[in-house]
């Protein structure tokens, strides 16, 4: 049984082609990581270089975590949701309670990000690459 989709204050802001959307800038991360994290081995970059694995780990975790929770920071961060088949058209929350909500999410979805994204930074930096 199929359940309708809808608005749900800092829980629910996207619909399916939003989260397809989050679900592909997970990967599209991920990849980066993966790239760059072979380059710094097989070109073996000085240890501090290795901290900028942080971007693309943390805009990874952004998308993936977005798509798994159905919520886009982005868009709580603006008050406004997309439950359509058109990837970017919102509809503005017009409760201050609600946009509230969202903004809560939305903190905690950049956090998590944030603090996924050092954990794998610190790992490229603690990585010992044989000479």
């Amino acid at each position: 049984m199929a359940t309708k989709q809808e608005y749900i204050p800092g829980v629910c802001n996207i619909g399916p082609a939003e989260i397809n959307r989050r679900r592909q800038s997970g990967w599209l991360g991920l990849g980066a990581t993966s790239l760059l994290w072979a380059a710094f081995w097989f070109f073996r970059v000085p240890t501090l270089w290795r901290l900028l694995i942080f971007f693309p780990a943390a805009m990874s975790a952004t998308g993936f975590l977005q798509a798994a929770l159905h919520f886009c920071a982005g868009f709580g961060s603006r008050g406004v949701f997309n439950f359509g088949s058109e990837v970017g058209k919102t509809e503005t929350v017009e409760q201050v309670e609600f946009r509230h909500k969202d903004q809560r999410k939305a903190r905690l979805i950049f956090l998590y990000s944030v603090m996924i994204g050092i954990a794998i930074a610190i790992a490229g930096f603690l990585l010992v690459i044989p000479r």
